[in-house]
C-alpha cells in the first residue's frame, strides 16, 4: 500500500510537471525571438530539474509540521511572532508546488494571508512587529498577489482589504519611513532615523517583489535604498552593518543580502555585485556560527541568482545538512521561524515563487 506521504509527494510532482509543461507551451512560441546568447541558457535555470528525493522528504515533513502548528487565526506562535514570521511560513507553502487555491494547503495559505492583512495598521500600512517583519510580510503578499484567488480568500466573510490594497499600504509605509531616514535605508521601526543593511535588504526585497508583481513602487525609493547598499559595500565584497560606508567587518549574511538585491534589481553589471558574489562563492564551505537559518535563506537565493554552478554544489550540501538535522516531527530549531526559513533555503529546487526566477 502506498503511504500517504508518498501519495502527497507524487501529487506534487505531477502538478509540478503539469505547470512546467504549460509554461513551456506558452513560452515556446516566443523561443525563436530570443537572442542566441539567451537561448543557450540552461533550461533548468527556469524550469528546474528533477527534485532530489531528500529535498522532497524534508520539505513534505516540514510543511506538515507548519500546518499542525498554525493557529486558527492563521499565524504561528513562539519566539518571533509577527507578520514577517507568518509571511515566511506562507511563502514556504506557496513555494512547494501545491495548488494555492485548491491544494491540500490552500486553507493554510488563506488563513495566513488573512492573519497578515488583519495585523496591518490600516492608517500607516505598517506590518508589525518590526521593519524586518514588514519586509518579509510585504514579500509574501507580493508572491501571493495574482496567485491566490481572492474570491476564496475570505471564505464568505466580509473582506477587510484585498492583497493588492494591503500591498499598496505596505509600500507607502516603507516609502514614508525611508523619507525620514537620513541614510536612505531602514532600521527596526518605521520612525527610525538610522539604518542597517540587514533590515534594508529585507524591506528592499519586499519592494522589489511588489514591483515585479505589477504594483506601483516609486523608482526613487528603490534607487535610494540600492545606493545605501552600494555605499555599504567594500571592494573586497564585505558589507558594513550600519553607517553607509563600505566594508568594516566580515559577514557572509550581509554579503549574500547585497548580492541578492543587486541581482533582483538587475544590477549584475555593477562592481559591487561582482565583489559580493565572489566573496560568497569563494566560501561555499563556510559554516555560519549564528543566525544559520537566516544565512541559508539568503545564501541560497544569492548563489542561484549569481552563480548557478556554485548554487548546485551548495544546495546539495545544504539538503544533506537539513536532512540530518530535521527533528522527527518535521521541525527545525525551536519554532516556526527556523522551520520556515529552512524550507525556503531548499525552495529554489521547486522554482514556483516569482522572486526565485532568474
Amino acid at each position: 500500500m502506498t503511504k500517504p506521504s508518498e501519495t502527497a509527494t507524487h501529487s506534487r510532482k505531477v502538478r509540478r510537471l503539469m505547470l512546467r509543461h504549460s509554461s513551456f507551451v506558452i513560452l515556446f512560441s516566443s523561443f525563436l525571438l530570443l537572442t542566441s546568447n539567451t537561448s543557450a541558457q540552461d533550461p533548468s535555470l527556469r524550469f528546474g530539474s528533477a527534485i532530489p528525493q531528500e529535498v522532497d522528504t524534508v520539505y513534505e515533513r516540514g510543511l506538515a509540521w507548519l500546518a499542525s502548528k498554525q493557529s486558527d487565526a492563521g499565524g504561528w506562535q513562539g519566539g518571533h511572532d509577527g507578520a514577517g514570521i507568518d509571511g515566511i511560513c506562507l511563502m514556504a507553502f506557496l513555494a512547494s508546488g501545491e495548488d494555492p487555491n485548491f491544494g491540500r494547503y490552500a486553507p493554510n495559505i488563506r488563513r495566513a494571508l488573512r492573519a497578515i492583512i488583519r495585523s496591518q495598521d490600516a492608517t500607516s500600512g505598517y506590518l508589525p512587529n518590526s521593519m524586518y517583519h514588514h519586509g518579509f510580510a510585504m514579500l509574501s503578499l507580493s508572491e501571493a498577489y495574482g496567485a491566490v484567488d481572492e474570491s476564496l480568500l475570505w471564505e464568505g466573510g466580509k473582506p477587510l482589504r484585498t492583497i493588492g490594497q494591503a500591498l499598496d499600504l505596505a509600500i507607502r509605509c516603507a516609502s514614508t519611513s525611508q523619507k525620514a531616514n537620513r541614510w536612505g535605508g531602514w532600521r527596526y521601526m518605521p520612525n527610525s532615523t538610522d539604518a542597517d543593511t540587514s533590515v534594508t535588504g529585507a524591506v528592499l526585497m519586499g519592494l522589489l517583489a511588489a514591483r515585479n508583481a505589477g504594483m506601483a513602487v516609486p523608482d526613487e525609493v528603490i534607487d535610494t535604498a540600492l545606493n545605501y547598499m552600494r555605499r555599504s559595500t567594500g571592494k573586497d565584497g564585505s558589507v558594513a552593518y550600519a553607517g553607509g560606508f563600505g566594508g568594516f567587518g566580515e559577514s557572509m549574511n550581509r554579503s549574500a543580502i547585497a548580492t541578492l538585491v543587486a541581482a533582483v534589481s538587475k544590477h549584475k553589471d555593477s562592481e559591487e555585485f561582482k565583489a559580493t558574489l565572489k566573496h560568497i562563492s569563494d566560501r561555499l564551505e563556510h559554516n555560519e556560527g549564528s543566525y544559520k537559518e537566516y544565512f541559508r535563506y539568503y545564501m541560497a537565493q544569492a548563489l542561484f541568482q549569481g552563480d548557478y554552478a556554485s548554487w548546485q554544489k551548495w544546495n546539495a550540501a545544504t539538503a544533506r545538512v537539513l536532512g540530518e538535522s530535521q527533528a522527527p516531527d518535521g521541525s527545525f530549531g525551536t519554532g516556526a521561524y527556523e522551520t520556515g526559513m529552512s524550507l525556503l533555503a531548499l525552495a529554489l529546487n521547486y522554482r514556483f515563487l516569482p522572486i526565485y526566477e532568474r
